[in-house]
């Protein structure tokens, strides 16, 4: 098989796992992406004169908050900005992960708001249960470590 045809077969996946449907003024996307739930990512397309707007509708940063991460804390705000900021993703007041795109550049906003998804759910290992294992985890390593130079040194 040459690249060509690998290409090929991954842009027919890819164009045959999205679905699109019609809700209203809003089309529903389906994307063949995974999150953390592995639930297929789903984002929200609405024409907006000669452009779109496509959004999370708020469920991304909702669903971490509800798992116990708190992203009000300021280094997590900058986290979550840097990440943004990144692909070029904006947050509104309900905190619903948006991006504004043109004909012309809708695939790469399309895709750069799926990526951001990705990335701010990967922000859910910063919830405290994740964090505190981590740090427990740490110090019984780092006092193991003395007990065990502590011991060397006694012999």
């Amino acid at each position: 098989m040459t690249t060509q045809e690998l290409i090929e077969n991954y842009h027919a996946w890819l164009k045959d796992k999205t679905v699109w449907k019609e809700i209203g003024d809003w089309s529903e996307i389906t994307t063949p992406y995974l999150d953390r739930h592995n639930d297929y990512i789903q984002i929200y397309l609405k024409k907006d004169g000669d452009d779109y707007f496509l959004t999370d509708d708020g469920y991304t940063i909702s669903d971490l908050e509800q798992e116990g991460c708190n992203l009000n804390t300021d280094r997590r705000k900058h986290l979550l900005t840097l990440t943004l900021n990144g692909f070029g993703v904006q947050k509104n007041t309900q905190d619903a992960l948006f991006v504004k795109a043109s004909p012309q550049d809708f695939s790469l906003k399309k895709h750069n708001l799926i990526q951001a998804i990705l990335a701010v759910n990967d922000l859910f290992y910063l919830a405290n249960p994740y964090i505190t294992s981590l740090f427990f985890e740490d110090v019984r390593a780092w006092l193991d470590q003395l007990e065990s130079r502590r011991a060397s040194f006694l012999w």
